[in-house]
């Protein structure tokens, strides 16, 4: 101690005690620091356990048998949030553009559409189906609709809104997989991933070498979940999208072992849908392919054709700006076919423990602002965009969990940036309790010792207050908006 200085240790966002010996160094607590009480967050961690414990999340997601299935009268996600254990005035609001008055009139008219297609994209927040699971639930309960959307042929993270079962020759390729090299046709879709079954050729190939390659075949199997949300486990259509197509591939689509469906994918390098229709959810569905160069298949969509239909794209250490730097046809060609009508947004954790000053945020800031900007010419331009911003974080400083310095000012300069370019606003950060909140929430077991992802109890009580929100303005007066 006696050799300690007040933060004489510089990190990217903060400082702490410590000496320097040789070159190395040491964190070690100065005696007045060691000697000082921490500050006292009894009224926070107050105003956190009042609002989670007032917040029931729907909990319908537990193995069902078919007669129990068949009895259920109605859905727990039709059920509204319970306002009479709940003060809505702590409840975070989103936030909507002043320059477009009529965004809420707008979400409630596509929410409530014959069909009605959300994407949403994020880190790995929302991996594994998580947040987006439970929405999709909560709306498909109120709006109606069935199916978990969008799932990788080749699932890398635990998920179980469906069974999804590829061969063993399938290989995952992401734009924002830095362990890979990235294509340089840029073609990702939509889905901003692509899986094969065989190499990718970078250098054309001619039809002499062509016929010197092996055939190959590659399986997906695809059956329901009964460890997912009942709703989930109703899907009847299934899509098959793919692209960048040269040499000829069979399809053969079997259920229960009978074929139902056989043809050739069509070879024109262009993107395309393959639809499958079963007459009821399958448990036993595969689909084979056979050829001998495969094409880029960016994915499934397991669900049907109206109605709410929500796709999850998780982006694991993704900050969200590699949009743009995707094929701009490769994802226009899949708006055209798949029409999202809402696009979620919920990124800026990965990107907080690297910024060093407030320009960087700034730079940040512009970048998704880029990013959105990007995606709107290449969508329709009656879309709505919600971005909802990274939760709370902490580091350790002198001994303490403190947030880092420069989140809430991300949070602020997001939710400008945000406001200000026609995208509605939704602080996570804020909802959780603000700065400090994420140790209260590692406390009582809702997030974890990372003090940056949730559990899976606090993950369903933040959708929870997220679709209290939407709910909330869904069912306001004009007025009160």
């Amino acid at each position: 101690m006696f050799l300690s200085q007040d933060e004489a240790i510089q990190h990217a966002q903060t400082t702490e005690d410590g000496f320097a010996l040789e070159f190395v160094d040491i964190k070690y607590p100065t005696v007045p620091n060691f000697l000082k009480t921490n500050k006292d967050t009894t009224t926070l961690q107050k105003e956190i356990i009042t609002i989670t414990e007032a917040i029931v999340p729907v909990e319908d997601e537990t193995p069902l048998s078919t007669d129990t299935i068949a009895t259920l009268n109605t859905t727990l996600s039709q059920r509204p949030p319970d306002f009479s254990r709940l003060d809505t005035a702590m409840v975070t609001r989103i936030e909507y553009p002043q320059s477009n008055p009529e965004f809420v009139a707008t979400l409630k008219k596509q929410l409530s559409s014959a069909s009605c297609r959300i994407v949403h994209y994020g880190d790995s927040q929302i991996e594994g189906d998580r947040i987006t699971g439970y929405l999709r639930n909560r709306l498909q309960g109120i709006y109606g609709g069935s199916g978990p959307g969008f799932i990788p042929v080749k699932p890398v993270y635990r998920q179980v809104s469906a069974i999804v079962e590829p061969s063993e020759n399938w290989e995952r390729f992401a734009i924002f997989d830095r362990t890979k090299e990235r294509f340089e046709h840029k073609k990702y879709g939509m889905f901003m991933s692509v899986s094969r079954f065989t190499p990718l050729q970078e250098v054309p190939i001619d039809s002499i070498a062509i016929d010197s390659l092996p055939t190959r075949i590659a399986t997906i199997k695809i059956g329901k979940s009964s460890r997912t949300y009942t709703k989930f486990r109703n899907f009847r259509t299934i899509g098959l999208h793919y692209g960048n197509s040269a040499f000829p591939i069979s399809i053969v689509v079997k259920n229960d072992g009978v074929i139902i469906q056989q043809d050739e994918l069509i070879a024109d390098g262009q993107y395309h849908r393959y639809q499958i229709r079963t007459k009821t959810t399958p448990n036993n569905l595969v689909i084979e392919l056979k050829g001998k160069v495969s094409a880029d298949f960016y994915g499934l969509t397991l669900g049907a054709d109206s109605d709410i239909q929500m796709d999850n794209v998780a982006m694991r250490g993704s900050s969200g700006t590699i949009f743009a730097g995707s094929s701009a046809s490769s994802f226009k060609q899949m708006v055209s076919v798949i029409k999202p009508k809402i696009i979620i947004m919920q990124y800026g954790g990965n990107t907080v423990p690297y910024l060093k000053d407030s320009l960087k945020v700034r730079e940040y800031a512009d970048y998704i602002k880029s990013q959105v900007n990007w995606m709107r010419r290449r969508t329709n331009p009656n879309v709505s965009f919600i971005f909802i911003g990274p939760t709370d974080m902490c580091i350790p400083v002198n001994g303490n969990m403190q947030t880092y310095p420069l989140l809430p000012y991300l949070n602020n300069t997001l939710r400008e940036t945000c406001l200000s370019n026609n995208v509605a606003y939704w602080s996570m950060f804020d909802a959780m309790g603000g700065a400090g909140a994420m140790k209260h929430w590692v406390d009582q077991k809702l997030a974890g010792s990372d003090y940056t992802h949730f559990t899976s109890k606090g993950t369903k009580i933040i959708s929870e207050l997220f679709f209290t929100a939407l709910y909330l303005d869904l069912n306001a007066s004009k007025n009160e908006l």
